[in-house]
């Protein structure tokens, strides 16, 4: 590291955990981020602000007016450009030591798993199951550690599949593929702009422990938030032996 990044990130390096070779884990890591919307704006924001070195970000979406209630990496000038474009003006700005490439077009499964091999972790920031599946899949197939959040209303989840390990659980585990409805967006029914902060940040502190090897990940468990009871609860997960994508069905 220059003096210049050793100055940014000195309060990195004094925690004992994390320290100067900590750090340079972070530099030279590389996190996958899908969406930039409510939960990938504060996730690109910490993880730039905090050094991971490089921050691959998929988002063919533009911003609207009604995003910037809660993408937060996003400003009213921001609006009619593309949101991984908009994301990586942003990060630019807050930390030009770290590396921005941007996907700004809707990928295909094959392009997802190109992007995920050149990764050390995959962040699902999407608001929809087809994506959360395909990134799933990717992850199971190239034993990537995967981050996966969702906020609705006043509720989210955050949880860790790290598919380097037999006995993680894998997203389809927890939510079998029924081939039934997308499921809710924040479009159609509403979000509490403060509740994707939550769960985003949430999920940039498991990217960064991952990427460290840090502590205890969210495998194996998943985290409820209830913003109106401010409550949060933990519910263990287990892998689903006839799962289709993980188990010995797969």
């Amino acid at each position: 590291m220059n003096d210049n990044q050793l100055l940014r990130y000195s309060r990195h390096i004094l925690l004992p955990q994390i320290g100067y070779e900590g750090q340079e884990k972070l530099t030279q890591g590389h996190a996958l981020i899908v969406g930039a919307g409510g939960l990938g704006s504060p996730v690109a924001l910490y993880l730039a602000a905090g050094g991971v070195g490089q921050l691959t970000i998929c988002d063919y979406d533009t911003v609207d007016m009604t995003n910037l209630q809660r993408q937060i990496i996003h400003t009213t000038q921001s609006v009619g450009i593309n949101k991984a474009a908009s994301a990586q003006q942003t990060l630019q700005a807050i930390n030009p030591e770290v590396t921005v490439h941007t996907i700004q077009e809707r990928s295909t499964e094959a392009q997802f798993e190109a992007l995920a091999a050149k990764a050390d972790v995959v962040i699902d920031c999407s608001d929809n199951f087809n994506t959360r599946y395909t990134l799933n899949r990717i992850c199971v197939k190239l034993r990537k550690p995967l981050v996966s959040g969702a906020a609705i209303g006043f509720e989210g989840q955050v949880t860790v599949f790290d598919l380097r390990h037999d006995s993680s659980p894998c997203y389809h585990c927890l939510f079998p593929d029924t081939g039934g409805e997308e499921g809710m967006r924040c479009a159609e029914n509403g979000v509490f702009a403060p509740l994707v902060g939550m769960i985003g940040t949430t999920q940039a502190a498991e990217a960064m422990k991952l990427l460290l090897g840090l502590g205890v990940s969210l495998e194996g468990r998943l985290l409820l938030l209830d913003v109106q009871a401010m409550e949060w609860r933990s519910i263990k997960l287990s892998r689903d032996p006839s799962c289709k994508v993980c188990g010995h069905a797969a």
